[in-house]
């Protein structure tokens, strides 16, 4: 296992996390539940759909209130550089990657698109850096409009323009469980594009194929990985992170003792156990790496099995004794913070927690390394995917502007540019393990044997939402005290009655 200790690290990469900590504060400060440096975790927000108006389209995007608040690489000397140097070759946010598809794309010269994209942040920064390069290489006008935050208004402002069959976007960012919903509406990019796509992570372009069709190309990733205190492990001997789960309870519960007569609100072991969509990706990890197998696979649900029932069981036995009572109740920030404050020797969470947990104001910034999950013996380690993936709206005027317009934003050269500029996890596992991008991203090394999971959004599509309720209240009622075996044939039952 590399050492991950961040003494090793780049003091780029100290470089790259400052901004994007900043905006996540911000998200904090408006009340959001601060997932993700992707927009998934603002999926797994649990909200509530309400309805709001369209965002106008309009030739030059209005910041939204976080982005004008939120300090540019300009703005602040901390913030993200807007140059990094590598032995390779020296990245700019003056200076995107060329567009090598400029002839192909400039026989639709005129043509206007307009491409709703990241919100805040170095993100927005990009997609407009990135515009930019394609217009003037092609002579195809690119209007950027930042998104809804929410990922909800923005699942809901999606739905208006598709019911209205509306010209209004061309280009979108989805969320990995969209395409299954929005599939109807969005154009198969399998003829155009299946050739870059065969590039990409396969669990992840399977994710966007509905029926035969790729309606979403990879845009940036996102997984479930194990971080861990690297001086508790050396303190109490052990030479490396836990391989099983098995091995994990052993070491939280060794630490936990520890440490407990020094710190009473230490916890072993912290993850998000409160009933909302982040615990249907904790579950999902838990079953998949255990044999207990992914709720619902080829159309049959499987959920209610022995190892499933064992698995759940376990982790039930972990509330209370290496994880904390209220651990049934934490999300993504409240597990972090228990982690980063000093108070826990292992946290499950996504990459976004790598930047805050080292960074320069973090209680454990030096202490802190990063493994993937552990798995039953005989079983893969496994991660959660998350993140985004670029779509064409079927109701586009220029369909093949937006399509060269997508092969060119989700290039191996853009993803390693967006990599190391902005720790965008790439989909494309060779831009994974260009020396450049393990420089700004030293976590992505250890990552790269782990098995990528996808929930069952592609098989459920619109009804998606009330299959993962059905899995987390089923697990948070098991976290809570009863047993798996009891609570899972009914999770079956109404899954069933969904899947049909």
């Amino acid at each position: 296992m590399r050492d991950m200790r961040p003494d090793r690290l780049a003091p780029d990469l100290l470089a790259v996390r400052f901004s994007r900590r900043q905006v996540l504060r911000r998200a904090a400060a408006l009340g959001l539940s601060v997932p993700a440096l992707s927009a998934l975790l603002a999926a797994c927000a649990g909200e509530e759909a309400t309805p709001t108006q369209a965002p106008a389209v309009q030739p030059t995007a209005t910041p939204t209130e976080a982005a004008a608040e939120t300090p540019t690489a300009a703005e602040t000397p901390a913030g993200t550089p807007t140059v990094i140097t590598t032995p390779e070759t020296t990245y700019s946010m003056d200076n995107p990657p060329e567009v090598f598809n400029a002839d192909q794309a400039s026989q639709y010269s005129g043509a206007t698109l307009t491409y709703y994209g990241d919100s805040v942040g170095i993100g927005a920064e990009m997609d407009q850096a990135l515009a930019g390069a394609f217009s003037e290489a092609t002579g195809i006008t690119i209007n950027v409009v930042p998104k809804p935050e929410s990922a909800t208004e923005n699942y809901a402002a999606y739905q208006r323009f598709f019911s209205a069959q509306s010209p209004d976007v061309d280009v979108m960012m989805i969320d990995v469980i969209w395409p299954g919903a929005f599939a109807p509406h969005l154009v198969d990019l399998s003829q155009a594009l299946g050739e870059e796509a065969k590039a990409h992570y396969e669990t992840i372009i399977e994710n966007n194929t509905v029926d035969g069709k790729l309606v979403g190309m990879p845009w940036f990733g996102d997984f479930g990985m194990l971080y861990y205190r690297t001086d508790l492990l050396e303190k109490y001997g052990f030479s490396n992170p836990p391989e099983t789960w098995d091995e994990l309870e052993e070491m939280a519960q060794t630490i936990l003792e520890g440490e407990r007569g020094a710190n009473p609100n230490f916890a072993g072991f912290v993850f998000q156990g409160n009933a909302y969509e982040g615990l249907t990706c904790n579950a999902l990890e838990w079953l998949a790496s255990s044999g207990g197998g992914r709720f619902i696979e080829n159309g049959q649900v499987t959920i209610n099995n022995p190892q499933a029932v064992e698995m759940l069981n376990k982790v039930r036995g972990w509330v209370g004794t290496i994880a904390p009572q209220g651990v049934t109740t934490y999300q993504e920030e409240d597990s972090r913070q228990v982690f980063q404050g000093g108070n826990a020797a292992f946290l499950r969470n996504w990459p976004y927690v790598y930047s805050l947990a080292t960074g320069e104001d973090s209680p454990v910034r030096d202490m802190v390394g990063v493994a993937p999950l552990p798995a039953q013996p005989g079983n893969p380690h496994v991660g959660t995917v998350g993140g985004w993936q670029l779509a064409v709206s079927m109701y586009s005027r220029a369909p093949e502007a937006a399509i060269e317009f997508v092969r060119y934003m989700t290039s191996p050269e853009v993803q390693t540019w967006r990599a190391v500029l902005g720790s965008f996890v790439p989909t494309i596992p060779d831009v994974a393990s260009r020396p450049e991008v393990l420089q700004a991203m030293p976590f992505l090394e250890p990552m790269e044997a782990v098995e990528r999971v996808t929930r069952p959004s592609r098989e459920t599509g619109e009804r998606y939402n009330e299959v993962s309720t059905i899995v987390f209240q089923g697990v948070n009622q098991i976290l809570t005290g009863q047993d798996a075996a009891q609570v899972l044939p009914g999770v079956a039952q109404r899954l069933q009655r969904i899947v049909g």
